[in-house]
């Protein structure tokens, strides 16, 4: 789409497509090379507008990854509620592999997990932050009732559970991601082996084990 249409389009439906290029750019970038390798200068000129005229419908590059992440969050809650509604019961490990599966299948997601709290909330207005936790609470509130159902985890036990996951799903990944040269050192070097992460299966074993411990707490306390 060239700068010109850009600038001609005037309607509130007209923004709003503009809006959904600027995201989809920025998601194919950030797929490409990695959320923190993406600038405003590169989604620009991936939708055909000079950065200027983008300043216009985002505040910052970080206000238009915040968005993304808010779009990967309510993705992977519907998905992850969708696959815990449909079982009418899980043990704690079964719990613990769906979170950690649905988490690993989203790359660009964990990526933005890990990206968040570091940058993307700190170059934004108070309002989109707002916006955004308010968002995400909701979220956490829908997995938390799929949580309490299942394992009978209290509303404290159940915010704890998604942090961990979401927490450790963001770093995973960017274990997981380190490069061209990192990965030529650490298969060149038996020693470093362990530097080599894939993240469902280490997500799944911490879960499973943090769940496990939470339902043997609770049996206990009962």
């Amino acid at each position: 789409m060239s700068e010109l249409a850009f600038q001609r389009a005037r309607s509130p439906e007209a923004k709003q497509v503009r809006e959904q290029a600027i995201l989809a750019a920025a998601r194919t970038l950030a797929d490409r090379h990695g959320v923190r390798d993406v600038t405003l200068t590169d989604i620009a000129a991936a939708v055909g507008m000079h950065k200027s005229a983008l300043l216009r419908y985002f505040e910052t590059r970080e206000q238009i990854f915040l968005a993304l992440t808010a779009e990967g969050w309510r993705q992977w809650s519907a998905d992850l509620c969708g696959d815990l509604a449909g079982r009418p019961h899980a043990t704690p490990a079964e719990v613990a592999r769906v979170i950690a599966g649905t988490l690993a299948a989203r790359p660009l997601f964990c990526d933005l997990l890990a990206q968040a709290p570091l940058n993307l909330e700190r170059n934004v207005s108070i309002e989109s932050v707002r916006s955004f936790k308010l968002m995400t609470l909701g979220e956490v509130e829908r997995i938390g009732g799929e949580l309490h159902r299942l394992l009978g985890l209290t509303e404290a036990q159940a915010v704890d559970t998604v942090a961990t996951a979401t927490g450790m799903a963001g770093a995973l990944w960017q274990m997981a991601s380190p490069g061209p040269r990192l990965r030529e050192l650490y298969a060149s070097d038996p020693r470093l082996s362990h530097a080599v992460v894939e993240v469902e299966p280490r997500l799944t074993r911490v879960l499973t084990a943090y769940l496990t411990g939470l339902g043997v707490e609770s049996a206990a306390a009962g």
